[in-house]
């Protein structure tokens, strides 16, 4: 949903004084305040839930220019890589001041030690919920976009539930899990809307149906249960900017910039893909890097536990630079095929592994780029500079998209994790948490 919108105008009022409202949501930048559910009238008169500047987890309804009430939390929600679950409950005729407004977040009750600023009195109803408003999700007003993805949203009309309706803790790895199919009840102007998709087709039986009021609305395979990797922008170089989810990486200076995923494997067979959407001029190389090496250059394979593939056609490790495959430049896509359990590294440009190289051979490397030193935790990524126009690379870690654009003829995957362009090698499967627990 980065920079997208979807509204819905509502023409009939629900209650004002009761509601619940659950949201996975997956950030893909910080540092800028985003809205995830807004109605706003005027400056004076809104209520919003989303995130602050300061990274802050905020809840509030605002009526002639002050408080109605407010949670927020202390803790900053700067992780970019999993998934969030926000639940918000308006309850102003609850009889304990301190339940009027309520907050979890990843089914953490926020109250106490854990809220910041903090105020519940509550004197009037919501703006939420009023006929005549729209409803907007995704944005405040026609600005404070929501600059990440958006899954699984709840609006329960008239009732207040707690957290646990929508998630729930797992018994072994005591990770906050997604219901999928919660049991609550909507409501007149409730809604579920982007259940296992982009759909904003009401799915409970309302029919309280959304529009796409802005932007383009994707469809990933990211979601609360499988999280893919995309670039991390917590380990950006050279302050050069990233979109599309974390999956659009532009580098418009003239210094070396690099972007790597954020998760990282040592063991294992994984795959990847990357469109040099555009190449004109400029010079990239997409390959792996060791984790403890991120700060030794800008330049992605500098360092001595980083492997790269050349836009010129050579591959470099740390200072040595070899001839390997074909050159690649705008409209290309070069597959990444990382054997971790070999220590073995090979590349492919449009399908077609360079240097006739196979993945499948296992410890026989057959036209590996590299031998991989062993030990090491390794994030796939892609460096570049700018020689006078934009160099722009969009990944595909198996979420089904480069950028905002879908995989035109997708391949097939023996692993069943992730949608790719090209076929993914047998045994090798897509950086992801279902990867990552196969």
């Amino acid at each position: 949903m980065a920079n997208t919108k979807v509204t819905r105008s509502q023409s009939t009022a629900g209650n004002r004084n009761k509601w619940t409202f659950s949201a996975w949501v997956k950030r893909a930048s910080t540092g800028a305040e985003e809205a995830i559910l807004c109605v706003y009238y005027n400056a004076s008169y809104y209520t919003e839930i989303g995130f602050t500047s300061g990274d802050q987890i905020n809840f509030f309804d605002l009526y002639n220019g002050a408080l109605n009430g407010r949670r927020r939390t202390n803790a900053l929600a700067r992780d970019c890589n999993g998934w969030w679950h926000i639940v918000g409950v308006f309850d102003k005729d609850n009889s304990t001041t301190d339940e009027k407004i309520r907050l979890w977040v990843n089914g953490v009750k926020i109250e106490g030690a854990l809220a910041s600023q903090q105020q519940s009195s509550i004197s009037y109803s919501s703006n939420l919920n009023s006929a005549g408003q729209t409803v907007t999700l995704g944005a405040k007003n026609d600005a404070s976009y929501f600059n990440g993805i958006m899954s699984h949203v709840h609006f329960c009309d008239g009732y207040a539930y707690d957290a646990s309706y929508f998630g729930s803790t797992d018994s072994t790895t005591g990770e906050w899990k997604i219901n999928t199919s919660p049991s609550v009840t909507y409501g007149t102007q409730g809604y579920h809307i982007l259940k296992d998709g982009n759909s904003v087709t009401d799915s409970s039986t309302n029919s309280n149906n959304f529009t796409v009021g802005g932007g383009t609305l994707t469809k990933t395979e990211d979601c609360p249960s499988n999280v893919f990797s995309t670039f991390n922008s917590l380990t950006e170089f050279s302050g050069n900017g990233m979109s599309a989810g974390n999956l659009k990486f532009t580098n418009s200076t003239s210094t070396y910039s690099m972007r790597h995923s954020t998760l990282a494997v040592t063991t294992g067979k994984w795959y990847a893909e990357f469109k040099m959407t555009q190449m004109s001029g400029g010079f990239s190389q997409v390959g792996i890097q060791d984790t403890t090496q991120f700060n030794y250059d800008t330049f992605l394979a500098n360092s001595s536990r980083a492997y790269a593939y050349l836009k010129d056609g050579n591959k470099r490790n740390h200072n040595s630079t070899s001839s390997y495959g074909n050159t690649f430049d705008t409209g290309d896509i070069i597959g990444v095929a990382v054997d971790l359990d070999n220590n073995k590294l090979y590349f492919s440009k449009n399908g077609v592994w360079q240097n006739s190289g196979d993945p499948t051979s296992g410890s026989t490397g057959t036209g590996s780029a590299f031998n991989i030193t062993d030990g090491y935790d390794y994030c796939i990524g892609v460096s570049s500079n700018d020689e006078g126009t934009d160099q722009i690379i969009d990944a595909n870690f198996g979420n089904g998209y480069f950028g905002t654009t879908a995989v035109s003829s997708a391949g097939t995957n023996a692993s069943g994790n992730g949608i790719f362009e090209y076929d993914t090698p047998t045994g090798y499967t897509a950086l992801s948490t279902k990867g990552l627990n196969t």
